[in-house]
């Protein structure tokens, strides 16, 4: 993973919990987990496929996502690798164009 894009998604992801309890086992750093995380989302492996050599197993690596997808982390580090880019001029924004809503479904129709 390239230096630039672990400084960026170092600002937006949360302290690990803490153990009230104290102990267990270490926790995986984040750089490595967030290396697993981008092999399975490229590579089209399933978590359970995830090579050893990554270091966190597919389960960890997939409750490390959910952890940080409940956290907002991805919709946060998207927004400030568009917010770098725009200011160093990479993007072009003229060719963005919002052509649809989002709405939330209602639940319980007839």
């Amino acid at each position: 993973m390239p230096d630039e894009l672990w400084e960026l998604f170092q600002r937006v992801v949360p302290e690990p919990p803490t153990r009230p309890q104290g102990g267990g086992r270490r926790r995986h750093g984040d750089r490595e987990v967030l290396a697993a995380i981008i092999f399975v989302a490229t590579s089209g492996c399933t978590w359970a496929q995830l090579p050893p050599v990554f270091g966190p197993s597919g389960p960890t690596a997939h409750r490390r996502f959910a952890e940080w997808t409940r956290a907002r982390v991805w919709a946060k580090l998207h927004r400030l690798v568009l917010d770098e880019l725009g200011a160093r001029g990479e993007v072009d924004w003229s060719r963005c164009a919002i052509d649809s809503v989002n709405m939330r479904a209602l639940t319980g129709g007839t």
